[in-house]
C-alpha cells in the first residue's frame, strides 16, 4: 500500500489521507505537548513558513505514548498549538507510532532506517520522516535533531518540487 492510500483523520476527525499533499515535501514528526523536546514546535513552524510556498508541508502526528505527554483532547491539542507556537502546520488525530496498535502510516515509516542504519521503533516524541513529492520516504530524523538541523533543512531543500 502506498503511503498516499493510508486512512488518516485530522486533529477534528475529518478523513483525510497523505495523497492530499502529493506533489509536495511533507515532514511527519510525531508531536506531545509536555515533553521536554516541545519547543521543536518553533523550528517546526519556521520550516512550515519559509517552504510551505515552494512545495513543502509539516504534519503533526499527535502520540501519548511516551511518558503521557500527550494527554489532551483535539481540542487541547489544537489550543495549545495554535496559542503556544502558533502552528498553522496540519495536524493529524492522536495515534500510536509503536506497539501492537500502531497506526498503518507508523509501519511503513518505522521500516525506514535512519543515518545510522537503524529502522525500527519510534524512539520518543518528535522522530521526523521526510516523504518525496512521490509518496518516498527520503529520510528519518531522530528525537534530539533539531527541526532546522543543517541535515534536515538539506534534505528538504532537495526534496522540494522543482
Amino acid at each position: 500500500m502506498s503511503l498516499y492510500d493510508i486512512p488518516l483523520r485530522t486533529l477534528h476527525g475529518t478523513d483525510t489521507t497523505l495523497a492530499d499533499h502529493k506533489g509536495k515535501a511533507v515532514l511527519i514528526v510525531n508531536v506531545a505537548s509536555r515533553c521536554g523536546l516541545t519547543p521543536q514546535y518553533e523550528g517546526l513552524e519556521r520550516l512550515q513558513k519559509r517552504y510551505a510556498d515552494r512545495g513543502f508541508t509539516v504534519i503533526g502526528a499527535p502520540c501519548n505514548q511516551f511518558g503521557a505527554q500527550e494527554p489532551g483532547t483535539a481540542d487541547e491539542i489544537d489550543t495549545f498549538c495554535s496559542t503556544t507556537y502558533g502552528v498553522t502546520f496540519p495536524l493529524l488525530e492522536k495515534l500510536d507510532v509503536n506497539g501492537a496498535s500502531r497506526h498503518p502510516l507508523y509501519t511503513q515509516l518505522t521500516q525506514t532506517a535512519d543515518a545510522e542504519g537503524e529502522a525500527g521503533d519510534i524512539q520518543w516524541n518528535f522522530e521526523k520522516f521526510l516523504i518525496s513529492p512521490s509518496g518516498e520516504i527520503l529520510s528519518r530524523f531522530r528525537p534530539r535533531t533539531e527541526p532546522e538541523a543543517d541535515e534536515i533543512v538539506t534534505a528538504i531543500e532537495a526534496a522540494l518540487p522543482a
